[in-house]
């Protein structure tokens, strides 16, 4: 059976879905309490269009939420993960994860109120490459996966925030982010064992 393209209808609205969503993350990456018709007038909607797709604000956060980490699993696809030895993947995939880091730090605070949040592609690709990586020796086996995934994302806010608050060019502020990570994470060559340097 032949898969229909879709129309030209349903690609007008998922243009205007994503131009909505768009405008949210600058809009309310500034200013969280910004009201939506700011949201609209970025998207360049009226407010009665945004409240079609979205009814309120907290539909709006949840759609966010969602856009955030698909962005985040094609950021991982992109970073090609499963290629090569461990820490130049996981550099690969700060890489790309590097710029999506306004939408990151506006939904990040609900993901942690999140009971049981479900299991991303990207939460799934990055147990595995961490794993493969302590197995191989790229990456430091003292430390655990669990301990390696924080720090990749605590590394990457330090560079956001660094951008953000002390107005550092995304350039040094990436080159930093990845210089720490394959400090911090990889050996160096040498296969870490257990004891202290």
């Amino acid at each position: 059976m032949l898969k229909q393209m879709p129309s030209e209808e349903s690609r007008t609205r998922s243009r205007t879905r994503l131009a909505i969503l768009d405008a949210a993350v600058v809009v309310l990456g500034e200013d969280q309490s910004a009201p939506l018709s700011q949201v609209a007038t970025v998207a360049g909607v009226a407010r009665s269009t945004l409240q079609r797709y979205f009814a309120d604000r907290s539909a709006l956060l949840a759609a966010l939420s969602t856009y955030a980490t698909e962005k985040i699993d094609d950021a991982t696809h992109r970073a090609h993960v499963e290629d090569g030895p461990a820490l130049e993947a996981l550099l690969r995939l700060a890489r790309e994860l590097f710029d999506l880091g306004d939408i990151v730090m506006l939904v990040a605070p609900g993901w942690e109120n999140e009971a049981e949040e479900e299991e991303s592609a990207t939460d799934v690709a990055l147990r595995s490459l961490l794993g493969r990586g302590r197995a191989e020796g790229t990456l430091d086996a003292r430390f655990t996966a669990a301990w390696m995934e924080q720090l990749m994302w605590s590394t990457l806010y330090t560079a956001w925030t660094h951008v953000r608050d002390h107005e550092a060019s995304k350039h040094d502020s990436l080159a930093a982010c990845l210089l720490s990570l394959s400090k911090a994470l990889g050996t160096g060559g040498r296969v870490g064992t257990g004891g202290q340097d």
